[in-house]
């Protein structure tokens, strides 16, 4: 692989990462040379499954559970990281949930668990990681929305409102920590995995000019490149086939 050393000797924080998307991100990272944190909540087997991985491929990792709707868990997970790592120099905001949430029936309770886990989260791992992404010298944050912040799901306000604070959040952090650390985000469309619902890939390509989903190792492809476009923060790339170019009142 011709980027094989390209993060050689840096130390990268994955939320989410025992799976799924989060999962090809930290196992991408692994192969282009960083050590990765693997952070999760409950999926303890697929997180240790993640950290042996990554080993084979000649890294070091560590699989650390944390509750992110808890600033002190937060806070907790950047200091373990640290003292195992002795530095951090890369902090993926992976870690997300999807709920639908009818507006007629959102609760405070359904209310509170998209934005906590989805916007308050970020935030504060952005805080407590920022003093060593500082020292770093080449500190990185990238956070993930997805389109439902730029258009709006019908039936989920607060996951699309959750994703939008994000998009925001990431131009301020980007502005706020200049020019020691940079700060962008990525917003997918639909990616689709084994296992998934056959009706999400046919909904997507039924919208998408591209006419497909996307697939994971696109998505590891952006993080990659947003960590190595060193004159790229506040910004949002958005990945979704075209989907967002064309939206329509059943959005």
């Amino acid at each position: 692989m011709s980027n094989e050393n390209k993060l050689s000797g840096r130390v990268a924080l994955v939320t989410g990462a025992a799976k799924r998307l989060g999962r090809f991100v930290a196992l991408r990272l692994a192969a282009e040379g960083a050590d990765v944190a693997i952070h999760y909540s409950h999926s303890e087997t697929e997180a240790r499954d993640t950290v042996r991985e990554i080993e084979k491929l000649g890294r070091r990792a560590i699989a650390i559970p944390a509750n992110l709707t808890s600033v002190s868990e937060i806070q907790n997970l950047i200091e373990q990281t640290v003292n195992h790592f002795h530095r951090l120099d890369i902090l993926v905001n992976n870690a997300a949930n999807f709920l639908e949430t009818k507006f007629g029936s959102t609760t405070e309770q359904s209310w509170d668990a998209s934005l906590d886990t989805n916007l308050k989260a970020p935030f504060f791992a952005a805080q407590a990681a920022a003093p060593h992404l500082t020292k770093s010298g080449k500190g990185i944050i990238i956070n993930f929305a997805d389109i439902g912040g730029l258009l709006g799901w019908r039936e989920f306000l607060p996951h699309s409102i959750s994703k939008a604070g994000v998009i925001l959040m990431t131009r301020i952090l980007a502005k706020e920590l200049a020019p020691a650390v940079r700060v962008n985000a990525i917003a997918p469309g639909t990616i689709t995995m084994p296992g998934d619902p056959p009706e999400w890939q046919s909904d997507f390509i039924r919208r998408a000019p591209l006419q497909r989903t996307g697939r994971p190792d696109e998505i590891a492809d952006a993080v990659l490149f947003l960590i190595t476009a060193e004159f790229l923060t506040g910004q949002t790339l958005v990945l979704d086939g075209g989907r967002s170019l064309s939206p329509d009142l059943r959005t």
